[in-house]
């Protein structure tokens, strides 16, 4: 079986391809459609921007498609950056730009107001209408500065839970155990089993 997740971030297409590579599954991402049309992520909630990315691709595609908005959410900035995690700081920032600008938001604040969370939602089109979605969190702090270079995105300034060092320190191996995305592919793993037990009666 075919599915395409409808990304182009490397780090997030490798995430899922490594955390479900026990299924049987082959999974393509949106470069192999090379004539796709741009999809604009201008929903209200992560879970309106997976369902469109998901919706769209599997209609152009005929495949099963997954659909993933995940960003962080921190407490003492009402839940920015949210659903504009990947252009916080505008266009054209790299992710360590964009941990700098975050941190200097929370200039003096203590390291104990500044709890956040990472939030991922999954939506796993079908060619027959059906979606599926699902959401899964990571808990923690944002750290004082920019520490390690491991991962992508916010995690050299997020510190999960139980946990004193970045996920950008701790690497992929303990991400992997802790990671929101883990929590929300758990519960797509589900999906996929059924669908593809559901193929394989016909």
């Amino acid at each position: 079986m075919k599915v395409v997740i409808a990304s182009t971030n490397k780090g997030k297409i490798d995430e899922i391809r490594r955390m479900l590579a026990d299924l049987r599954i082959k999974f393509l991402s949106i470069e192999n459609f090379p004539h796709l049309p741009v999809i604009v992520e201008n929903g209200t909630t992560f879970e309106e921007n997976a369902i469109k990315k998901a919706k769209t691709v599997c209609e152009w595609t005929g495949k099963i498609t997954i659909g993933e908005d995940s960003g962080l959410e921190v407490d003492c900035l009402g839940g920015a950056p949210g659903i504009k995690s990947a252009r916080f700081g505008g266009d054209g920032l790299t992710d360590t730009e964009r941990n700098i600008r975050l941190l200097k938001l929370l200039k003096g604040i203590s390291l104990g107001e500044r709890r956040a969370r990472f939030k991922c939602v999954l939506a796993i089109a079908c060619p027959d209408g059906r979606i599926n979605t699902v959401c899964g969190e990571c808990q923690g702090l944002i750290s004082l500065e920019v520490r390690g270079n491991q991962g992508f995105g916010y995690d050299p300034i997020f510190i999960p839970d139980g946990y004193s060092k970045t996920f950008g320190e701790l690497g992929s191996e303990i991400k992997d155990k802790l990671s929101h995305r883990l929590v929300a592919l758990s519960k797509a793993k589900e999906i996929l089993l059924d669908i593809i037990s559901k193929v394989k009666q016909k």
